[in-house]
């Protein structure tokens, strides 16, 4: 996303409660996180293994997540949080599937990569709310 594009956020985001102080590199290190995982999880669910009910869940989840965060108007730090956790947890729970068939298949390791890519960057935006707070 642009410069131009994330300096709109911005000026968005601070004007809701609590939202004052985001950092946007850290949202933008997210969402690309987030659109990463999303294409690695749906080329994986293609693979037709036992992970394929998570990757194709994680890629939905992911794509939700970017798009949350690509229109902060009406989102609070509460819904935010909570939507963090989940896709924390989905990416955790597509990460532990595909690690099962990472030694045999490369989509399936480069799936679980992304997924703990994804955690990683849901987690930064977490604790940078949590100091903001």
């Amino acid at each position: 996303m642009d410069s131009m594009m994330m300096g709109a956020m911005s000026a968005d985001m601070k004007a809701m409660p609590g939202m004052a102080a985001m950092d946007m590199a850290v949202m933008q290190a997210c969402m690309d996180a987030c659109a990463a995982c999303e294409q690695a999880c749906t080329v994986c669910s293609t693979q037709m293994m036992d992970c394929a009910p998570a990757c194709m869940n994680c890629a939905d989840m992911c794509n939700t997540m970017m798009r949350s965060m690509m229109r902060m108007q009406g989102m609070t730090p509460a819904v935010t949080m909570a939507m963090l956790d989940a896709c924390i947890a989905m990416c955790q729970m597509c990460m532990e599937e595909c690690m099962e068939h990472a030694a045999h298949s490369e989509v399936c390791k480069m799936c679980a990569q992304s997924c703990k890519a994804c955690m990683d960057a849901c987690m930064d935006v977490k604790n940078m709310m949590m100091a903001t707070a």
